[in-house]
């Protein structure tokens, strides 16, 4: 008889943003005549930058014509587009990364969730607490962890982010060899110094362990003290894969384009000790199991590092940024304590009461959907999330619906 990967009955309930999804049409199904603001998901609102939608046109035009229409493309994305992103997201911030380490994909969550594919699943493994949910999903479905019970799965070394910590998790007080962290944070928005970061680059190089980095939200970075990338700290080509994405810097939600960086020199081993590199392991994944982001799609990408399509960017995220600001300004002005929202797009509120019931309060009282903190784990409940992505009077509309159900 067929037989199922057993580990995906160890996953509780439903995916996260899919119970928030079955919640929302529900109450929107029973109460058809009533305004839902969305404040939950991450899903941008605004259009595509006119330099990508440009590049768009001109792509799809090539695709017209026998001389200039594309195939299957390089597995690792175009090098029109890992060399701007190596040269403009790196080597002009300081960090030494070539164009030959850049793997372009469909979303840094198809990356976060397929990278672990290359280990073994008898590693250790450090998620932090919360946590966006796929990196530890994935680890489940894997089968690298024991059973679920209390909030957690036992084998999996929760790195705790809290109030107390300044929801920045300690280095662990065990050996581990898989370490992901996430800067600005999701769910709390939380941002990472240097000399935070390099101790987290110190502790993997100490230890022979690897750091996944998920940097999907660094363009929304406006302190320049703080890093953009785990590469601008010494000793991190040697320890550290990062993931970033499109898709909140231009848009590209829907559109689909994000990017890996593995360097050439980061390695991991077998179980024998034997060095092999992560470059390597990662490049046969994807050219056995991708077949590279379409070529319209990558040239509007590319187009982001224009000029022109630098400026739009900006613009975007400063838009967001705006709603950020006012969401926290008025959640804090009903005594809420927040984090986030200043570096981040994402403002995490101290509810007072359950996670949970708090999303249906604002729900069924306001009519805005926000996202419970406890989906993200043990350390989130409590806790809700409110992100940025809206229009601005949605937002100026939310948030005036928020303060008389809860004023």
């Amino acid at each position: 008889m067929i037989k199922i990967n057993e580990n995906y009955l160890k996953l509780q309930a439903s995916y996260l943003f899919s119970e928030i999804r079955r919640r929302t049409d529900e109450f929107q199904k029973a109460n058809p005549d009533r305004e839902i603001i969305k404040l939950g998901i991450g899903d941008v609102t605004r259009p595509l930058p006119m330099a990508c939608i440009e590049a768009f046109h001109r792509a799809v035009d090539e695709m017209a014509d026998d001389a200039t229409f594309r195939g299957y493309g390089p597995e690792q994305g175009y090098a029109f587009l890992r060399e701007k992103i190596a040269q403009i997201d790196f080597q002009d911030r300081g960090a030494d990364i070539s164009s030959d380490e850049i793997f372009v994909s469909d979303g840094a969550k198809c990356d976060t969730g397929n990278i672990q594919e290359i280990f073994s699943t008898d590693i250790k493994i450090a998620i932090p607490d919360p946590v966006y949910p796929v990196y530890l999903d994935t680890n489940i479905m894997a089968g690298r962890t024991g059973a679920f019970g209390d909030g957690r799965y036992g084998g999996i070394v929760y790195l705790e982010s809290t109030r107390q910590n300044g929801f920045i998790p300690d280095l662990p007080q065990e050996n581990v060899d898989l370490i992901y962290l996430c800067f600005p944070n999701n769910p709390t928005g939380a941002t990472i110094t240097r000399s935070q970061l390099q101790t987290w680059v110190d502790f993997a190089r100490a230890n022979k362990a690897l750091i996944l980095y998920d940097a999907a939200y660094e363009s929304f970075i406006q302190n320049a003290e703080l890093p953009k990338s785990i590469f601008e700290i010494e000793g991190a080509r040697e320890v550290a894969i990062e993931f970033r994405s499109f898709s909140k810097t231009a848009g590209f939600t829907g559109t689909r384009c994000a990017y890996s960086v593995v360097p050439k020199s980061c390695t991991a081993y077998t179980a024998r000790g034997q060095a092999h590199s992560v470059h390597d392991l990662w490049f046969r994944r994807q050219s056995t199991k991708f077949n590279a982001v379409s070529y319209p799609v990558q040239r509007a990408a590319a187009a982001i590092y224009s000029d022109e399509g630098q400026a739009q960017a900006k613009i975007l995220i400063d838009y967001y940024l705006k709603n950020a600001s006012l969401i926290r300004k008025e959640m804090e002005a009903l005594g809420y304590e927040c984090a986030g929202g200043e570096n981040s797009p994402y403002i995490w509120i101290d509810g007072k009461t359950d996670s949970w019931q708090f999303f249906d309060l604002l729900l069924e009282k306001a009519g805005v959907v926000c996202t419970p903190g406890a989906g993200f784990g043990k350390c989130g409940e409590g806790f809700i999330r409110i992100s940025a992505f809206n229009n601005y009077e949605n937002v100026q509309r939310a948030m005036q619906k928020i303060k008389q159900a809860l004023g």
